[in-house]
């Protein structure tokens, strides 16, 4: 069964999705279709992009009714253009159109994740600098969204606030100065854990380079002042990996790059995308 091997949490979320939409029951379906009904049913792309989720869908359908008969047209990662066919669904007519809404509205989602991550791969063409999502996800859907960068082509920063140590300005409000929060996570954090610091100018890229911070943000600076603070990391720290985050765009994302920052965080990958256009259809009744 597909059940076997997906994280266990993933599969309760996803059971927990189908309560929110079936509740007591399909009513539209129960009182108008016959109960042994059987049908095939197309998934098909109605836009162009780029597809994730392709087993994330079958999974819903499993846990529909594991009777049903989902198979693959398209891999994760396959750009499709209208009218590509992404999967068959075969089996009964209930279960099909109960499952149809979930599977489509998470393959529409990753989907339209790994398209945005796509265009911004390719505006960096050509460049070493690599692209990192954010924790801007969706409530609920942050394993999935950061699954779907990585179909784009891209890769994922922390997964949540409990697997790197990352000083922000907030963090050093509270700390008092950036060395101080940085002295303060260095005594207690285990030696495999990093510790980024975000700064906003020359004078707090000193700071963290004096503190021995691992990572340096550069926070919504121009790039004219990342080429400097990326000057004095390389000449005091060539080791120390520099990041650059803040209102990146399309139409930026590539003039920051050429900066010679090593990564850059985007935080629209997964808050600013618009999913991609993909439909079922039974196209095909079968005797039961």
């Amino acid at each position: 069964m597909i059940l076997n091997g997906y994280n266990e949490e993933l599969v309760e979320t996803i059971k927990g999705w189908l309560r929110e939409d079936v509740g007591a029951g399909d009513v539209t379906t129960n009182v108008t279709v016959p109960a042994d009904s059987k049908s095939k049913a197309v998934i098909h792309a109605k836009d162009h992009g780029v597809i994730a989720g392709i087993t994330i869908a079958e999974l819903v359908f499993q846990i529909v009714d594991p009777e049903l008969r989902y198979t693959p047209k398209v891999n994760d990662g396959d750009a499709v253009t209208p009218g590509t066919i992404l999967a068959v669904v075969e089996g009964s007519t209930h279960s099909l159109l109960t499952g149809e809404r979930l599977a489509l509205n998470l393959l529409q989602r990753m989907s339209g994740v790994a398209t945005r991550t796509r265009s911004y791969v390719d505006a960096l063409e050509g460049l070493k600098t690599r692209l990192v999502d954010t924790r801007k996800t969706t409530p609920g859907h942050r394993l999935l969204e950061k699954y779907a960068v990585r179909v784009g082509g891209g890769a994922n920063h922390r997964f949540g606030l409990y697997d790197a140590v990352m000083i922000k300005d907030n963090h050093i409000k509270g700390a008092g100065s950036i060395s101080e929060a940085v002295q303060r996570a260095r005594a207690v954090i285990p030696h495999t854990m990093t510790i980024e610091v975000e700064t906003e100018n020359l004078t707090q890229v000193q700071e963290a380079l004096q503190a021995s911070a691992d990572i340096i943000m550069l926070d919504n600076m121009r790039p004219d002042r990342m080429r400097e603070a990326i000057a004095l990391i390389r000449e005091q720290a060539p080791h120390v990996k520099v990041e650059a985050s803040g209102n990146v765009s399309l139409e930026t994302i590539r003039g920051i790059a050429e900066t010679g920052v090593d990564v850059i965080s985007v935080g629209r990958l997964t808050y600013s995308f618009e999913s991609l256009d993909i439909s079922l259809d039974l196209n095909e009744k079968k005797e039961g």
